[in-house]
């Protein structure tokens, strides 16, 4: 049957907890995007394939998975070494290479941008900056839009890969790569390399499983699902923890396509 009433926070803790604590674990990475990074150990290289791997993350997973690794292959697989090292005759390398709508012009500006990038930092956080004052990662991720977009003669097509706040997306893509690399635990899925950003300020990544299941725990009121959809979500976790929110966005994740709460319409309060 199903949900006949609204839990009480409690017992939503108690049952989020208990899923985000399943899911969380090492086999999780095996099949999901999280294991293209997972592959490298040097911060930079962890970076720029976590990068790689979040914007490409559409479709079915095991499909990202391929193309990430095609596309990091191109760069023998040593992102940080060819990013900063390679030379004009190495691009032509990637004059084929498609995922959906992402392709070779896409690939060769986040190229562009990421050498640019690191001439000058030492690590990507440093563009998505935000003030520990500031609720949430907003006003990083409108930063770091703004930043990738400051070069000259950007192509402009490539825009629909880089989501921001300031167009009411939910930048699903964007905050689960801000959850891989800053929410650290002993769990070994999340990595937890950048520690200006506060996991407390994450905004949990908003994707069609985590929406659906979401809405059936009534953790989103919200008809449109767009960036308030996304905040609506996480100001709900928040209540469940206030240090880490976006740690739940393994019990939703999992529910869904693991537990097909996103299909199911029936048997979810017995499930509870």
């Amino acid at each position: 049957m199903a949900i006949s009433r609204k839990l009480k926070t409690n017992e939503l803790k108690d049952f989020l907890d208990q899923k985000a604590e399943h899911y969380n674990k090492p086999g999780f990475i095996v099949h999901d995007p999280i294991s293209i990074p997972h592959a490298y150990s040097k911060k930079q290289d962890i970076e720029i394939a976590g990068l790689f791997a979040a914007i490409l993350a559409w479709g079915k997973r095991v499909t990202i998975v391929r193309k990430c690794k095609e596309l990091l292959q191109r760069m023998d697989n040593a992102p940080y070494q060819f990013i900063s090292q390679h030379k004009e005759s190495d691009l032509k390398a990637f004059e084929d290479f498609k995922h959906r709508t992402f392709n070779s012009t896409d690939t060769l500006y986040f190229i562009e941008f990421l050498r640019w990038f690191y001439d000058d930092h030492q690590s990507l956080e440093e563009a998505f900056m935000v003030q520990a004052e500031d609720k949430t990662v907003e006003n990083g991720l409108i930063q770091f839009h703004n930043l990738f977009f400051s070069l000259d003669a950007y192509p402009n097509r490539t825009k629909k890969h880089i989501a921001t706040p300031e167009r009411r997306s939910t930048c699903k893509r964007l905050n689960m790569y801000l959850r891989w690399m800053v929410r650290s635990d002993n769990c070994g899925v999340d990595f937890g390399i950048w520690n200006k950003i506060s996991p407390s300020q994450l905004i949990c990544p908003c994707d069609v499983h985590v929406e659906r299941v979401a809405r059936k725990l009534r953790l989103i009121k919200r008809k449109q699902t767009d960036w308030i959809t996304a905040t609506e979500l996480t100001s709900n976790l928040l209540k469940l923890d206030p240090i880490d929110p976006v740690k739940y966005d393994f019990a939703l994740f999992g529910l869904g396509i693991e537990e097909g709460w996103s299909k199911k319409e029936e048997g979810i309060a017995r499930s509870i």
